[in-house]
């Protein structure tokens, strides 16, 4: 199985997110998101975690920075997607994005 870096924005189906991860203030994953003009469908969250860093500006202090989840497609696939919050002030770089991808089927 190989492992493809990807690192392009997906576009989640507002209609089916996982809302109850928003009531503990962490994004609501998409079941489904549109990638390269296809809908995605996740089957199964296999693994979440977060990333946090130190303030860019110098204090002590730690900050969250992304939302990780490891999901199965219902096609087979094994996804890593992340949710990177918004920084202060503005949205650059913020929403979801697939970072890589490891296809499983016959052949991969």
């Amino acid at each position: 199985m190989v492992e493809l870096f990807i690192s392009e924005p997906i576009f989640p189906v507002t209609a089916a997110m996982d809302t109850a991860r928003m009531a503990v203030g962490e994004p609501g994953l998409p079941k489904e998101f549109i990638w390269r003009g296809k809908t995605v469908t996740v089957e199964k969250v296999l693994r979440h975690w977060r990333e946090t860093g130190p303030c860019r500006h110098g204090s002590g202090e730690m900050y969250l920075r992304k939302h990780w989840y490891e999901v199965r497609t219902i096609t087979g696939e094994i996804m890593k997607v992340y949710f990177q919050k918004p920084a202060k002030g503005g949205r650059k770089n913020a929403g979801w994005q697939l970072f890589t991808l490891r296809e499983t089927g016959p052949g991969a």
